[in-house]
Parts: structure tokens; sequence; C-alpha cells
């Protein structure tokens, strides 16, 4: 009967892992075939993202009690999303994100004119979700043509570095920590997160950016290694910041959208954080 038991836990452990694996290379081959092919590609792949993602956070706050205006929220979110995405691409003059800040008024007129109580809790909530989600993955379009405005030409050299970095990071930090980790960043926020597994994801964080120095040729090595290091520390916040908001809710996962991985505010967590950042050293830098 034990080993019965125990041929069973081995079969299901396989499966799971197998459903995982799958699961990983469908998330990483739409993540750069949407980053590298084409501009309309791009659009589809992360406006996509950007809706579900932006979708289960709000998800997520209804469990808590909260009332998003998701419909509101998520509007504004495209909205966002389609006006860079038209900035860059020529087809929208340059200040049409001007647009944007009346747009944004419609979410507590919406609170306004509602029945439902809490109307500033509502509309904090409803932004917080665009802010946390739109803003970064509407950044990214500004990361694929570091040219704009002289030079608006799609290139995602960067921006996949980028996601090397990060997935190496998360990659690394996992194994290390699951095989090594004895000392936890956060008991109570995040168990499963080491400082053995921190160390290890730094230096092959760091090894990583020294590698797309040499394949990417741009930026320099001393803009990757910083990159690498915001990586590293904004990625972390970034892992944190969800899980308290995960531990706070008593849920495991973010969503079920992706088999074997959680949500994709599971997936996401890391990059939410460090895209904004990355963009704004970049741009420091003169780099986009």
């Amino acid at each position: 009967m034990h080993v019965l038991k125990l041929e069973i836990n081995n079969y299901r452990h396989m499966k799971d892992l197998s459903r995982r694996s799958i699961t990983g290379v469908v998330y990483v081959v739409l993540m750069l075939a949407g980053a590298a092919f084409h501009p309309l590609l791009f659009a589809v792949v992360f406006g996509t993202f950007l809706y579900l993602t932006q979708l289960e956070f709000y998800q997520l706050l209804e469990k808590a009690g909260s009332a998003p205006r998701k419909t509101a929220g998520l509007a504004l979110g495209l909205l966002f999303f389609i006006i860079c995405f038209g900035m860059v691409n020529n087809l929208l003059p340059a200040k049409s994100y001007l647009i944007f800040i009346p747009a944004l008024t419609f979410i507590f007129l919406f609170e306004a004119f509602s029945e439902k109580s809490g109307i500033l809790q509502n509309s904090a909530v409803t932004f917080t979700g665009f802010v946390y989600v739109a803003v970064p993955f509407s950044l990214l379009n500004f990361m694929v043509h570091p040219g704009y405005p002289n030079y608006p030409v799609f290139n995602a050299k960067i921006l996949i570095g980028v996601f090397f970095i990060v997935w190496v990071y998360d990659s690394m930090a996992y194994m290390a920590g699951s095989m090594f980790g004895k000392h936890k960043i956060h008991k109570k926020i995040s168990p499963n997160k080491s400082w053995e597994g921190l160390i290890a994801g730094t230096v092959f964080a760091l090894l990583t950016g020294i590698l797309n120095s040499v394949i990417f040729q741009h930026p320099s090595v001393l803009n990757w290694l910083a990159i690498s290091v915001i990586v590293v520390l904004f990625g972390t916040l970034g892992d944190l910041f969800e899980s308290i908001i995960k531990r706070r809710l008593n849920v495991k996962d973010s969503g079920t959208i992706l088999p074997g991985h959680g949500g994709l505010l599971d997936r996401f967590d890391s990059l939410l954080f460090v895209i904004p950042v990355v963009y704004v050293w970049l741009d420091f830098t003169g780099n986009l």
C-alpha cells in the first residue's frame, strides 16, 4: 500500500512538472515572439497580457471586499497602452498622452454617480490597478522604440535582454534557495525566499548582464550591470509586494490561467516593478 501511494505521488509530481514545463515554454515563447517580430504582434501580445493581469489584480481586490471599477480601470489601462503604441509608431501626435488626463477623471465620475458606498476607496483601488499594471506595460512601447521620437524604429533588443536577466535571476534564486536556502529573507511575508537564493540569483543576473552586452552590443556593459542590479533590487521588491497582497488575502496564487504557475500576476510581479525603473535609467543615461 505504501509503495502504491509513493508511485501515485511520483506520478502526480511528474505530471505537475510536465504541465509546469509546457506552460513555462509557451509563456516564454509568447513573450519573445511579442517582443521580437513585429510592432502589431507586440501590441496584441502585451496588450492582452496587460488586460488579463490588471483584471486578475482587480479580482484579487474583490476577494478582499473592495469594489474596483473594473470596466473603467481596464478601459483606461488599454487606452493608455494604445496611446503609447500610437505615439511611438507615428500614428498619433507626440502629446497624445494628454488625452488620458480627462479620461482619468471618468473613474471618479463613475464613483460619484454610483449608489455604492466607499467612493474614495473604490476610486483608489481602481487607480492602483492602473498604476501597478497598465503603466509598466505601456512603458514597454518606448523600450522597443529606443530612438523615439527622432528615430522611432522597432528594436526590442534591450527589452529581450531585460527579460533574460529577470528569468535567469528568478530561476537561479529559486533553484539555489530550494537546495541551499536556510536563512529566510522574511519568514512571514515570503517563507520560500532565502538570502542564499538572493545571492545566487544576483551573481547569475550580473553574469547575464555581461552576456547581454556581448550579444546585443548596446548599451554598454556598465549599463547592463546597472540594469542587472535594478532587476535584483526591484524584482525582489515586486515579488515581495505581491506576496504581501496574497498573504493578506490568504490565497496561494493570483489566478489559474497558467497551469502549474498560477496567474499572470504571479509571473509579472517582478517585471511590474523592474520595467519603470529600467525605463527611467535608460532614459536618464541617453540609451532610449
